[in-house]
Order: C-alpha cells, then sequence, then structure tokens
C-alpha cells in the first residue's frame, strides 16, 4: 500500500475521533451537581450571622475584641476536620462503592446544620461545624472528592471536559443561596414579628431558620440521589482493604487490563481507583510498573507550584472568615456595623458576580492573557481586598455610618475578590 493510500484509509477514522464526542448523561450529571450544590450552601449560611451567634452564646463576654477570636475557632474546624476526612472518603468508596459513601455526605450535613442553629452556647456551635466539615469532605468542591471521582466515571475522554467545566458553577450557585438564606432568614422573629413573632421557638433560638433551610436542601439532594443516583463503582470492580495501600503507601488501580481504556464508557472500565480517578480518565500507555515512585513528583518545581496553591487557598479562607467579620463589628471597633441581611445580600451578590467571571469569561481570559498573568492578578487582588478594609471602616467613622463611598468600597472590594476564584483554574 502506498503512502497516499495509507492516508486516504487512515483519514476517516482520524476524523471520526476529532469529530465524535460522548453525550453527556444528563440526569446522572444533575444529580451529581445537586449533591455538589449542597456544600456551599450549608458551608456559607452561616456567614451573615455567625459572629452575631457567637456574641450572643455569651462566650466573649461582652468584648467585642474576642469575637473575630471564638469565630475563627468555629470556621477553623470546619476545614481542619474536612482536611482530616477527605482521603479517608475517598478510601472508604473504592471499598464500599461511590453511591453509598456520596449519600452519607448531604445526609450528615442536614444533620450538622440543625444541630447548628439549635445551638444556645458555643461550644456546640464548634461541634457542629466540625461534624459537617466532616460530611463535606466527601464532597470536597476542588480535586479529590468522591462526587469528583462519579464525574469522571459518568463521563469518558470526550466529554469529561464538559463535565467538569460546569462543576464550579454549583460552587457559584451555592454561594449565592447559601449567604442570601443566611441573611434574610436569620432573626426571623424580629423581621417578621406578625408570624414567626408569635412562636417563642423562634425568639429562643433566632439562627434556626436559615440552618433549617440549609438542611432542607442537603436532604432533598440525599433524597433524590438515593432514588435516581447509580452506582458508578461495580461490586466486581470494588477494590479489597488489603489492595488499597501499597505497603510504601502508593494507591493501586483495582485492575489495569488496558490501560487505555476511558473511565465510564461502561461497567467494564478498568481503572476505578479514587485518588487516579482524573488520570485515568485520559488514555496513557504507562504500565503500572513503569510508574516512577510518588517521590519523583517533588521536585522543586511542583513545590512551588503546590506552595502557591496552599497560599492562594488560606488567602481565600481568611478572606471568607474577615469578610462577615469586619461587616459585623461595629465602626467603632473597625468594623462597618452592617446587619446579617445586609451582609447576606452582600455574599449573595458576589456569588453571582464569581460565577459570571469563572463561568463565562474565565476561558477567554487565559487564552488572552495567560494562566500566569491570571495568577498574578488575583494575588495582587489580594492587597486590594485586604486594603479595603481600613478604607471601608475609615470612611464610615468620618460618614457616622455606611454612605456611597462606603459602598463604593464594599464594590472595589468585590470586584477584587472576583479575580481570585479564577485563580484554581489557572
Amino acid at each position: 500500500m502506498t503512502a497516499q493510500g495509507r492516508r486516504e484509509d487512515d483519514s476517516p477514522i482520524v476524523k471520526d475521533k476529532k469529530t465524535e464526542r460522548t453525550p453527556l448523561p444528563k440526569l446522572q450529571l444533575l444529580i451529581v451537581f445537586l449533591i455538589q450544590f449542597a456544600e456551599p450552601v450549608t458551608a456559607t449560611v452561616i456567614y451573615p450571622f455567625v459572629n452575631q451567634f457567637v456574641r450572643e452564646t455569651g462566650i466573649t463576654g461582652g468584648d467585642e475584641a474576642k469575637t473575630g477570636y471564638y469565630a475563627g475557632i468555629v470556621e477553623s474546624t470546619f476545614f481542619f476536620s474536612e482536611t482530616l476526612t477527605v482521603f479517608a472518603w475517598g478510601w472508604l468508596s473504592d471499598f464500599l462503592g461511590r453511591k453509598p459513601v456520596l449519600l452519607l455526605g448531604p445526609l450528615g450535613l442536614s444533620f450538622a446544620m440543625l444541630g447548628f442553629g439549635l445551638s444556645t452556647t458555643f461550644w456546640p456551635l464548634v461541634f457542629f461545624r466540625a461534624f459537617q466539615g466532616l460530611f463535606n469532605g466527601n464532597i470536597e468542591r476542588y480535586y479529590l472528592g468522591v462526587s469528583k471521582s462519579v464525574l469522571a466515571e459518568i463521563t469518558d475522554s470526550t466529554n469529561i471536559g464538559d463535565a467538569y467545566a460546569l462543576s464550579p458553577m454549583m460552587w457559584s450557585a451555592g454561594l449565592t443561596i447559601g449567604p442570601t438564606l443566611g441573611g434574610v432568614l436569620s432573626s426571623p422573629a424580629s423581621r417578621w414579628p406578625d408570624t414567626f413573632g408569635r412562636i417563642p421557638f423562634f425568639h429562643d433560638h433566632p439562627y434556626f431558620l436559615p440552618c433549617a433551610a440549609a438542611a432542607f436542601v442537603a436532604f432533598a439532594s440525599f433524597f433524590i440521589s438515593s432514588i435516581a443516583l447509580k452506582e458508578t463503582l461495580p461490586a466486581s470492580r470494588r477494590a479489597k482493604l488489603s489492595s488499597l495501600w501499597r505497603r510504601d503507601g502508593k494507591k493501586q488501580n483495582v485492575a489495569h487490563d488496558d490501560a487505555t481504556t476511558p473511565l465510564l464508557t461502561d461497567a467494564t472500565s478498568d481503572h476505578y481507583a479514587t485518588i487516579a480517578v482524573v488520570e485515568s480518565a485520559i488514555p496513557v500507555a504507562v504500565n503500572e510498573e513503569e510508574r516512577p515512585p510518588l517521590s519523583q513528583l517533588f521536585t522543586p518545581s511542583f513545590g512551588v507550584t503546590l506552595a502557591n496553591f496552599g497560599l492562594l487557598a488560606f488567602s481565600e479562607m481568611a478572606m471568607s472568615a474577615l469578610i462577615p467579620l469586619v461587616y459585623s463589628t461595629p465602626v467603632e471597633y473597625g468594623g462597618l456595623g452592617m446587619d446579617p441581611l445586609k451582609i447576606g445580600t452582600i455574599m449573595g451578590s458576589f456569588g453571582i458576580l464569581n460565577g459570571v467571571v469563572s463561568g463565562l469569561f474565565l476561558g477567554s481570559l487565559i487564552r488572552r492573557y495567560g494562566a500566569l498573568n491570571i495568577y498574578r492578578t488575583g494575588i495582587f487582588s489580594l492587597f486590594v481586598v485586604v486594603g479595603c478594609f481600613p478604607a471601608g471602616n475609615a470612611l464610615a467613622r468620618r460618614a457616622g455610618g455606611i454612605d456611597a463611598f462606603v459602598i463604593l468600597v464594599v464594590v472595589i472590594q468585590f470586584l477584587a475578590l472576583a479575580t481570585i476564584s479564577p485563580c484554581y483554574g489557572a
């Protein structure tokens, strides 16, 4: 056969590979997104009122300067317990299957939110926030959660990018709904005295209603998923406890008859290990025995990348805690003196802005300016965000409250904050 003949014979095959794309499993994708949606709603619903809640427990003894310290304890326990459990949930899902482990997440979140709303003293707040972080670990919004494993297993190499591109929208939607619920529904007895004000329970538990609303979102996702979510890890492919980890601590694939088989074209997929799930979704031609040891990955350049990612996450979480703290603190103590409704409205609006920037413009911005410049812009914007705190307070002191200039500073602060989330995609 001539070279020209080979090109003619091969060209239709190459064309098919370029144009053919597996349709996304819309129903299963929607259910996974519903579970992911429960995480940001339950995580952010407390932001508008958590500082006021801490004050009302009496733990500060009336000292406004201690509010940030104790509110920080409540917030940090969430991320601490999440960090401790995220790998454990993935390991357990390789043994029990994705569905039962994934369903525990929203179910546990619903109970954690109810307990948080019913608390009247400080330490139960800490306990239930940590309890929430524990169950949040198997959803996890970035790369390690079981939900991301399911996404990879219901897609293949032709459509996995589309599924993962839609996933951040759930975080932005939850970032909008969560704080809005927290701001609007907190202290219902004083906001609607003719209805909720007639019920003594809401006088004793002013923050139960927003927590119950978030719990309802989590439980609804659990209920729907328990009925309609399909198991993506068949029993025949589940790892045995004795083979999950090698003695040197490296994760094993359950089976790999064909290292280039895409995940989840059907139940015969050969790659199911949780931590390797994204890697397995992309065809590779390397045998397990030929892979370099994990220690070789920790090069200086990898260390710099990891440190930058850690710095970014640390800074974003710090801003998430500082904004409601500063906004709720009285002006004379360095804040803006906002009530939970205003804080919830502002943070909910930011969720919309964040979703628009990340969902509609991130791809084109990276193509035009490059990932490094996007990252540098986000890091520089952190200085703007921090600088807006004293600037806003100084203007509020001069005006004796919130005026147009203070609002302008808040707008600038959130515009700068909107450039940070795209750094994760850069």
